[in-house]
Parts: C-alpha cells; structure tokens; sequence
C-alpha cells in the first residue's frame, strides 16, 4: 500500500472512530484519548491530522459535506441534462439534519457552544464557508447544465439553504416534536426554488 493510500485509510478510520464516540459519549465527554484507544493509533498519529479535538470534529463535519458532493458531482458528471438525479444526492441527507442524535449535528452545536473562542469561532466560520461554497457551486453547475434558470440568484439561494440546513440542526437540539415544516417540505423547496421560470 503506498503512502497516500495508507494516509487516507488512517484518516478514515479517525473520522470513522470519532463519529462513533461523539454517538457513544457525545462530543464533551469524548476525548483524543479515546479515540487513540480505540483506533490504537499513537498520540503524534492522530495530531499529525488535527491539532485538537475541535479541528477533530470540524473534519467529520467537512467529510459529511465531501460525501454528499461526491455523489452529486457523480450525478451531475453523467452528462444527463437532468434536475432529480442530482438533487437527490442533497436531499437524501436532509433527514439527518432532524436527528438530535446524528453525530454532525452534536458536533455542530458543541462547537457552536464555544463560539467565543477564537479558534473554535475560526473552525466554525471555515465550515461554514465551505458549506455554503458547496451549496453555490451545486446551484451554478445546475444553471451551467441547464436544469437550473439563470433567474435563480445562486448566492441568496445558497445562503438560504445554509440557514434552514442550520436551523434544522438547531430545532433537533431543542425539541423532538412533530414540525409543520420537514426535511420532505425543504426538499419541495429546494425543487420549487431552483425550477423556478
């Protein structure tokens, strides 16, 4: 196995580990420590990755949103002038954004709690630039192949799929009743939004 595949199987299999312990312990009790038990991988293995347990967590955050734009661009790299196919990559993880006990939204709120650090405000906003890069990228290959209208403003678009995305995160924190408005009314907007003539 050569070095680079070696490096990302290691850095799977951290992520992997993490996911499980912040659904096991959620993300305050979870510690580095636990996770080199688990993975029995050394201290300076796991930090050569991270430089702390938030630089962590913020990674199972950014391969949430890796793994749904690799499928989309799966989708949208087939050539097929199409709309469904595509959007259903996205939406098929909006379900999870409602489930208080999804590890990425416990790890959203833990370091959304300690937003008044420095380091962990900079972990926060870069995820949710990525985030938001991802949604507008998603909007503008849409216009570029398109199955989108060039009238669909893609950052106003983007940003308000942004802001659901997280209040849905929010709400599972706060509450586990029934809504009026779910993940299958948010895919129904999406579409609306985005076919809009």
């Amino acid at each position: 196995m050569d070095r680079e595949t070696q490096r990302r199987n290691t850095k799977q299999i951290i992520l992997d580990e993490t996911r499980a312990l912040v659904q096991e312990k959620g993300c305050t009790h979870m510690t580095v420590n636990d996770i080199i038990n688990r993975t029995e991988l050394s201290k300076g293995a796991i930090y050569h990755y991270v430089k702390s347990k938030d630089e962590l967590l913020a990674l199972v955050l950014e391969e949430w949103m890796e793994e749904t734009n690799e499928r989309f661009m799966a989708e949208v790299s087939q050539g097929k002038k199409e709309f469904d196919g595509p959007l259903k990559e996205i939406v098929k993880k909006l379900p999870s954004l409602q489930d208080p006990r999804e590890a990425t939204n416990q790890i959203f709120l833990y370091l959304l709690s300690k937003n008044d650090q420095p380091d962990v405000s900079k972990i926060i906003n870069n995820v949710y630039d990525q985030a938001l890069q991802l949604a507008r990228k998603w909007i503008k290959a849409g216009q570029n192949a398109g199955v989108i209208p060039l009238s669909v403003h893609a950052d106003k678009a983007a940003e308000l799929f942004m802001l659901i995305s997280y209040g849905f995160r929010m709400r599972s924190a706060i509450t586990d009743q029934s809504h009026a408005f779910s993940a299958d009314d948010f895919s129904t907007l999406m579409e609306n939004l985005l076919q809009t003539k």
